[in-house]
């Protein structure tokens, strides 16, 4: 909306010869100008107060709002759980289909390298782009070092990049977590990244819609000495926890990689039938 200010200004031979007046009434009018403009901000982002607008610009409290705003995405996602057992790791999603859709490729779950994966939520299309990121890491490891690339590593490697898409403008952040799994020469290890680029090691952990309610869930509930079965059958119970489908199994998907081979695989669906009826089955600790 533009505004035009009509000032009655007699204009004298004092005010043409006087660089300082005309001056002066310029600062004047800029000054009133961006109250106005500062004042409509105000009105239509009150909380961010138009700091949203750029990514390299922090609030007068300390806050990078399009940083927040990305991690506002991951949690309305599907939700992704993570589960380290004491002989491997289980990357478990919950993936809403649509009754054509084929269920024969998993959305949210990708292979990093052959002891290593990742379990996605939020814009699943950022979750691609860091993936590939990702192998070309681990594979650059294996040409380098001649030796598969640490869970802790690839981890830091994504981290480092998410944190450039905070602090550089004309870029907007990854609006995506990654849970990053797998078996190296340290054992079973969980990180999680987000996309304000930090990462943090878990046992278990639960991202995207009803990430709290499952994180509470999985405290109460995981054993640091769990079987790669009997993690499964928790990250089953996960999903049923906040999932409108309580019963069935057509939304569910399901990695592991256990510490005997240090592959990474798909569990079938009948597997995870098998295991979904346990954990239906299962008599529920008194809360």
């Amino acid at each position: 909306m533009a505004v035009i200010f009509l000032c009655p200004l007699k204009v004298t031979r004092s005010h043409t010869l006087n660089p300082y007046h005309n001056r002066s009434f310029a600062v004047l009018m800029f000054k009133f100008i961006g109250k106005v403009r500062f004042d409509r901000d105000t009105a239509m982002f009150p909380a961010a107060a138009g700091y949203d607008r750029a990514i390299t610009v922090f609030s007068p409290d300390g806050r990078l709002y399009q940083v927040e705003y990305a991690i506002e995405t991951v949690r309305r996602g599907t939700l992704a759980v993570g589960i380290k057992a004491a002989d491997g790791v289980v990357l478990a999603v919950e993936e809403k289909m649509r009754k054509l859709q084929s269920q024969t490729t998993p959305q949210k779950i990708f292979q990093i390298d052959e002891h290593m994966a990742v379990a996605a939520a939020g814009y699943i299309p950022d979750a691609r782009v860091q993936v590939d990121q990702a192998r070309i890491i681990a594979q650059s490891n294996r040409l380098i070092y001649d030796e598969p690339a640490e869970v802790e590593t690839i981890a830091r490697r994504i981290a480092d990049i998410c944190q450039q898409f905070t602090q550089y403008a004309g870029v907007r952040p990854f609006g995506v977590s990654l849970i990053i799994a797998g078996v190296d020469r340290n054992g079973p290890a969980i990180f999680l990244t987000d996309p304000s680029g930090t990462y943090l090691g878990y046992e278990a952990v639960a991202i995207g819609a009803g990430s709290d309610q499952v994180m509470e869930f999985l405290e109460q509930n995981y054993s640091p000495n769990k079987k790669l079965e009997e993690a499964c059958v928790l990250a089953i119970e996960a999903i049923y926890t906040v999932s409108e489908d309580k019963s069935g199994i057509k939304h569910i998907k399901i990695a592991v990689i256990d510490t005997a081979t240090k592959k990474m695989r798909f569990l079938t669906e009948k597997e995870i039938e098998e295991l979904a009826n346990k954990a239906r089955n299962r008599e529920k600790p008194k809360q």
